[in-house]
Formats: structure tokens, sequence, C-alpha cells
């Protein structure tokens, strides 16, 4: 519960100025930086949990890839399944609110209603893992080792933070050089934090070949490096009776192995090698979720129905590659997907198109501009695609057949009036005589089964798409250095149009990862700023949201993919979880091990 306290600070308003503001101090337990706090200050526990679950039993995960570090945050490395929970944050989210947190380490938070500073109390109950006391140095100190040997991105984003200081034993102050709500909530909701006495003499930006000292309900007590590791629930945790931790962290523990294919994969998992799996491949779903273990009952094959909003899933184009930096090609190309053609006969007809960087949220753009969207967009008209203001996006559609001879004609004018033409079958670049010839990198196989219809049918326009496939260490390596032409990846979903969005599409954030097209554009810019400058505002930002989506989609940064409003979710039928799923995830953690049905199965898997 927020109370607002009738207290006040003053700040100055100009270099010369003797004039004071007045700011507000707000005192609370919980953040929101969307809306209001559905939790009072004294709740007991999330609604979508049962209070009374078991903390019982051993859960094994399979886990495609391989891993050889055990620091989440290293620049370098493949980090090991699930390390970036070994530490708890600051907040916790709750995961029926769009975005609201709630303490964990910290206890209470104080801030200026003119958002430039903020204080936060640790609980003097806080440890981490080996017994040490969490204080507000500790805080401090992470927040200084993410600037200096943490990814670029952070240190771009948080920029505008004058300092994080403890001030004493257990509060630590954040003061904004530029106040902004969003950034200072976010420091005070994310950080995980760090043990200054384990990563003082550490190099945070190096992988690292040993399970560090956390703060988190679990710990690494085993591992082989590269193929399996397994987390113990703490029975010493401090903060198993915290109200976001009841009914949570329900498994004794947690295995991860892994795997270096996805179909061998899921015959371990049909065979009593691991316990659960969400299947992402629609031919796997439909065909091969069979066999004695389904006949006898011990496999349970669900569909559970959600309403979250849906990440944004393609082939997404480099744009600093020359071929792809105009838009008349990145959209041409998009015409050798023949969606309607693969959802029957590759999908089982289980997929929607994806059309929107919002799907299945109110923000995502539909129909033609609103009067409001208008007075955005109308100040870019001449820097943004015509289309925006006269037609509804949509990606190209066929009528399944296969044949998609009317799509290459749309296709090859575009190419035409980009300077390509086709001479001997082969789409060629009018003034420098290169044929259009490009490497999508996958590290995947399933990815290479829903990308060869594509090379097909780009092979008919004349355009050669080569399929590249790396292991994962290669795959992030070659990601992050942004080396390559075409991935197929997914941006975010997004609850609503965050200062987040800056990360993925801004150019002052060129430099991170997230921007996987790498787009550098003055409209986008201003429409991400413009969303970070209204985070107050959910009207301003419906219209914001909805102005940015129109312009991502006919700027043609990927080939968008499809997507499913359903968790397809296969376990060995020993789980037990609340008859109310959290709205935005599927809720893993609250579920727990029935002890009575564990023993009904065969004994490798109990």
């Amino acid at each position: 519960m927020t109370l607002i306290k009738h207290a006040v600070v003053a700040m100055g308003v100009g270099l010369f100025s003797s004039a004071v503001m007045a700011a507000n101090v707000v005192e609370t337990t919980s953040l929101t930086g969307f809306g209001s706090a559905k939790y009072t200050e004294n709740f007991k526990h999330f609604d979508y949990v049962n209070p009374d679950a078991p903390k019982y039993g051993k859960v094994t995960f399979g886990q495609m890839g391989t891993f050889d570090n055990f620091n989440r945050y290293a620049s370098r490395g493949q980090p090991a399944a699930a390390t970036g929970e070994l530490y708890d944050p600051l907040m916790l989210p709750s995961g029926d609110e769009v975005d609201a947190y709630y303490p964990l380490i910290a206890e209470k938070i104080r801030y200026s209603d003119d958002y430039s500073w903020l204080e936060i109390d640790i609980n003097p109950k806080a440890r981490f893992s080996d017994g040490v006391a969490i204080t507000a140095k500790d805080v401090e100190f992470t927040f200084n080792k993410f600037m200096a040997e943490g990814v670029p991105q952070y240190k771009a984003y948080y920029k505008d933070v004058k300092s994080v200081k403890a001030i004493d034993k257990l509060t630590v102050r954040i003061d904004m050089s530029v106040p902004n709500k969003e950034k200072l909530f976010g420091l005070a909701q994310g950080t995980r934090v760090l043990p200054e006495h384990y990563w003082k003499d550490r190099n945070f930006s190096e992988p690292l070949n040993e399970p560090p000292v956390g703060s988190s309900a679990y710990q690494i007590v085993d591992f082989k490096m590269g193929q399996t590791l397994t987390y113990q629930l703490d029975e010493n945790y401090w903060a198993k009776d915290l109200s976001v931790n009841v009914g949570r962290n329900n498994f004794k523990t947690i295995q991860y192995d892994y795997y270096r294919d996805d179909t061998v994969m899921l015959e371990a998992f049909k065979a009593g090698e691991f316990d659960f799996r969400q299947e992402s491949s629609a031919k796997f779903w439909a065909s091969s979720y069979t066999g004695s273990n389904f006949d006898r009952g011990y496999i349970k094959k669900e569909e559970i129905e959600h309403h979250k909003p849906m990440s944004t899933q393609g082939f997404v184009f480099n744009t600093e590659r020359p071929a792809f930096s105009d838009s008349k090609v990145r959209e041409a190309l998009s015409y050798a997907m023949d969606f309607e053609w693969m959802n029957r006969n590759m999908f089982y007809n289980q997929y929607t198109r994806t059309r929107s960087y919002f799907q299945n949220t109110d923000y995502e753009a539909k129909g033609l501009p609103s009067s409001e969207e208008l007075e955005v967009l109308d100040k870019f008209k001449d820097k943004i695609p015509a289309r925006v203001f006269t037609d509804e996006y949509n990606p190209p559609v066929t009528d399944g057949s296969g044949r998609i001879r009317p799509q290459m004609r749309k296709a090859f004018a575009l190419l035409k009036e980009a300077g390509w033409e086709l001479k001997n079958k082969v789409m060629t670049n009018v003034d420098t005589g290169e044929p259009l010839s490009f490497e999508l990198l996958i590290y995947n196989p399933t990815t290479e089964r829903i990308a060869i219809p594509v090379q097909k049918n780009m092979r008919a326009m004349g355009i050669d798409m080569r399929i590249r496939t790396v292991d994962t260490t290669q795959y992030l390596k070659r990601w992050r250095d942004r080396d390559y032409d075409m991935v197929s990846s997914s941006y975010s979903a997004h609850r609503y149009p965050s200062s987040n969005l800056k990360i993925v599409w801004n150019s002052n954030f060129i430099d991170s990862t997230y921007n996987q097209a790498g787009v550098k554009d003055p409209v986008i810019d201003a429409l991400t700023d413009m969303i970070a400058d209204s985070q107050d505002d959910p009207e301003r930002l419906k219209v914001l949201g909805r102005s940015l989506d129109r312009v991502l989609q006919w700027n043609y940064y990927i080939i968008p993919q499809w997507h499913i409003k359903k968790y397809r979710v296969a376990t060995w039928d020993k789980f037990e979880r609340p008859d109310v799923l959290p709205t935005y995830d599927l809720g893993i953690d609250t579920w727990w091990i029935s002890e009575q049905k564990a023993q009904m199965l065969p004994e490798k898997r109990r």
C-alpha cells in the first residue's frame, strides 16, 4: 500500500536561481511502473499460488545446447540454465499484473514524486547463500560493477543515474542527474544483488567456471560442464516465508540435462529421462507424442490457454548489410514465405500469423491510424512509409497451394524499383552486377526445417539464401557481434510500451545486441523517446505504442513468423498446480510434485 508522506525536499531549478520547487516523498512497499498495485502492504501471498503446496521431490528438465559458464552476465561464453536466477532481485514482479513489484531483498522504498531520487531499505534478515548479510554496500557495489564490467547496453541505459550510494548499512540511495521514473524504478525493481565479498576481485565481464555465491532459493550443488547441472532448494533460505515466496519454489531438487538435438531430446523425454517438456514444434506435438508411456498414462499431454502478450518471432534482417538497407528489398523477400502452405502442411493449422510487435495486446496497430495517432505521425510524414497513413499492415497472404506466382510478381516489381533484375535466373544488382545472396544463421535443426520452404521460394525468385548451422557458442558470439545477414529470432513480448523499447530500437543503443536488425532511424528514435517520457500516461502510451508499431511494421525489419495462444505442455504425471494460473506466465515455479502420483510412476521418474 502506498503512503503519501507530507514531507518535501527542495530542488534547485536553475544553476543561478534561488527558486525551489517542492516534491512529495512517497513511502511504499510496492512499485508500479504502470497503473496501481493489486496487492496491499500486508498481503499473504499471490492469488495464483497454493500456500499449502508441499516442498517435495525432484524435477528434471531437458535443455538444448551446452554451457561453459556460470556467470549469466558475462560478455562471452554460454551461461548455464537458470544462472540468472542465482541472485534474488530487490523486488519480485507479480505474475498477474502488468508492471508491479513487491519486496524481496528490499523491505521498503521511499522516493520523490519528481523521480529525482529513491531510497531502498534492505531487509535486515537478507542473506547470501554463504550466510553473509546482504547490505546496502552490496547494492552500491552491484550497480558500479554492472556499469564498469557489464554489457554495454546497461551503461548506456543507466547513463542518467548520478549515483547509487549506501547511506547506512541497510539503506541505499539512488540519485538521478536527469529525473526518470522508468530508470529509477527499474533499478529498484530489477537489480539482482551481487555479493561484493565474492565478486570484488573477479572480472564480471568474464565467464565463470565455478558456481558463484548466490542469494536465491536454489543453489548449484552438482554439475558436469556442458552436460548437466543440479540445483538444490536451500533449507536455510532466509526469504522462504515472505509474501512473494509463499507457495513458490516447491521442488526440492531441479536438474537440467543438456541435449544437442531436439529430436533426440524428445525421444529421451518419452523414454523417461526427464519430467517436463513445453513443445515449440507443431509437427512434434501433432505426431510424436505417442508411445507406451502415453498408453500407460504415465505421460500427460495438455494444451493450456493463455492471454499473455506474444513475442514477435521472425526472420530478422540485419539492415547494416548493404543488400538489406533498402526496405523495398526487405518487403520483396517477405513474399517468399508461404505461411498458409506451411501452416497447412507443416504445422497442422496450429498457428496464427504474427503481424505486430505488440501482438495480443491493446497496443497492436490495427485498421488505420486514429486521430490521436495522426497527431503523432503527421510530424514525421515525410520520413515514414506513406502506407502508414493509408493502409492496415498485414503480411502477404497466399492461397496455400504452394504456388506463389502472384506474390513473386509483386516481389519482382519491388526489387526492380530497388535496382535489381533477373538475369539468367539470378537476381542481380543493376549497378554492381552482384547477385542477391545472403546467409541465414541458425543453431537448431528445427529452424532449418522451417527455413527450407522459404529457401526454396527464394531460389525460384533467383535469390541465393544459404542456411548455415553452427553450435550455440558460435551462434551466441556472432549474434553479439551482429555478424550475420539474417537470423531466426524473436523480439520479447511487451505488456505495455515501456522505455525498454529504446534498448531494442533506439539508435543510441545500436551497440546493444538487442537491436538485432541494426536499426538507426530518427523517427523510431523519436517515438521511443516519447514513449520513455510518457510512462505515467496510459492513454498516451496507447497512442504512442500503436504509432511505433505502424512504423516498425511498414519498415519490414523482419519476415514475421507465427504464434499460438496456448501452452503445449507434456509432463510425466506427478505434478499438481494451482487452480488459477498467473496471467502472464505458465507459473511452473508455483507447481508442486504429488508424492502419491509420483509413486505410481516408474522409479526413475518418481
